[in-house]
């Protein structure tokens, strides 16, 4: 193995052991390779392809979105793992690569080529490189076609923006039997010092750039995003580094669903501190058992549950005062604007905001800006309200990160800020956001007071 220049971090990633004198490695129906560039991932793929199929009869169909010429495909970077590694047995022509043993590479541009790759037969592993410009249909047409037993698609990409559909269905929520490993060039031990001085510069001259380019982060769409995904990363784990106690009254944000495709979402919160958000999917006629999911888990942290009670969310504080839980409050998306007469940017709130979702929005987005000032720039004038912290123990963070950080700003006939709706985010192939739904009405507590409260804001603010 030792003769074949495979990435020694990534071992893990395959899970490599000599079987029968031959290199093999764990089974997963998707392998994904992602990250900032000269990091390895398209040379390890190569590497581990030519090994493999050396030892192994196996056809290998590698795609990418655009391809014009031969030339802008993988051939050339496995022609050279060929020649590099002094591989016997191989015979390679101008558009395919075979090999002795009945292995064979294919070459394709999905975009010109989608009837050639719906008739490839008996294909082993399928390489999708540059995955980020993949689209929803062109994997509906590759997937199937991948059905042979035991056979594995492989998908190496740079992140481009959280709403590519290669982000939000690999990545975000990758799908089952999936190894997922994200890696940079700091983990190239093959890298020159010369790129390791290009890289150093381009870190110095612009670090924002840097991060998307060598670290593999996503950028979000453009500046209409209500939250920016810097302002929740500088979020995560800040609680730990507070010189102060950002703890408090325990909430639990609860996003309700029935069936279908929709899930329930419940975040957590410890005074400022998101201590967990979690998922799952509700069985038809199933509202009564996920909402005593939620009581359950409330009365396991002392916990007041603030839920949707909209749409079929409705009767859920009926369920849950019928178990005798009264620790709970309704949030009505499409409900007015609270504290109306006081002003937010030298504008009365009524007449900023279109309703008390966009508000609760844009309030969440404002301390999570103030957390991202206080780490990046050192201004701690802030209160422990005025602030977000985000502990990393939180299972698929990065989930939650990519729906807090999709939705963009949208504006009614009367001008007013509102929240991208769900309908205009299924257009852009991007599922409803129920986890960062449930976090905004976790850390949105004191917008769901009682009428009391709102008509003293109408007269009294």
């Amino acid at each position: 193995m030792s003769n074949y220049p495979l990435n020694p971090n990534l071992k893990d990633f395959w899970g490599w052991k000599i079987a029968k004198n031959a290199l093999q490695y764990n089974y997963h129906r998707v392998r994904v390779l992602y990250g900032g560039r000269a990091s390895s991932k398209t040379h390890e793929y190569a590497s581990a392809s030519v090994k493999i199929s050396s030892e192994h009869k196996t056809r290998f169909l590698c795609v990418r979105r655009f391809q014009n010429k031969i030339k802008e495909s993988v051939y050339t970077v496995i022609k050279n793992k060929i020649d590099d590694l002094e591989l016997s047995g191989f015979n390679v022509q101008s558009s395919n690569i075979y090999h002795d043993n009945g292995s064979e590479f294919a070459f394709y541009g999905i975009e010109r080529n989608v009837d050639e790759i719906k008739s490839f037969e008996g294909c082993d592993i399928l390489w999708i490189e540059e995955a980020h410009n993949l689209t929803k249909e062109q994997w509906e047409i590759l997937e199937p076609t991948i059905r042979k037993e035991g056979s594995e698609i492989w998908i190496s990409f740079n992140p481009r923006l959280i709403s590519d559909f290669i982000w939000q269905n690999f990545i975000v929520n990758p799908p089952k039997n999936s190894m997922i490993r994200h890696i940079n060039y700091d983990e190239n031990p093959y890298l020159s010092n010369t790129m390791l001085d290009a890289i150093t510069e381009a870190k110095e001259k612009d670090f924002e750039r840097y991060e998307h380019i060598y670290l593999g982060k996503p950028l979000s769409d453009d500046d209409s995003v209500i939250i920016k995904r810097s302002w929740v990363e500088a979020a995560i784990d800040f609680h730990l580094k507070y010189k102060g106690d950002m703890l408090g009254k325990v909430v639990l944000g609860y996003d309700v669903a029935d069936s279908g495709a929709d899930k329930n979402a419940v975040t957590i919160c410890n005074g400022s501190v998101v201590t967990d958000c979690y998922e799952w999917q509700g069985g038809e006629n199933e509202l009564k058992k996920s909402a005593d999911k939620v009581r359950i888990a409330a009365c396991k942290v002392n916990g007041h549950i603030v839920y949707d009670s909209i749409g079929v969310g409705a009767h859920t504080g009926g369920t849950l005062q019928a178990s005798g839980f009264n620790s709970f409050s309704g949030f009505n998306a499409g409900g007015k604007v609270q504290r109306p007469l006081r002003k937010y940017n030298g504008v009365k709130q009524k007449e900023y905001f279109s309703n008390v979702k966009a508000q609760a929005w844009w309030l969440v987005a404002d301390r999570l800006r103030n957390t991202h000032d206080y780490v990046v720039n050192g201004n701690t004038d802030y209160k422990p309200d005025d602030l977000i912290s985000l502990s990393s123990n939180i299972p698929h963070i990065e989930s939650l990160i990519s729906e807090l950080t999709t939705p963009r700003r949208d504006f009614d006939k009367a001008g007013r800020v509102k929240v991208e709706s769900k309908d205009d985010l299924k257009k852009r192939d991007i599922m409803s956001p129920n986890k960062a739904d449930a976090f905004i009405m976790a850390l949105s507590i004191s917008l769901v007071n009682s009428n009391r409260v709102a008509e003293l804001d109408y007269t009294g603010f």
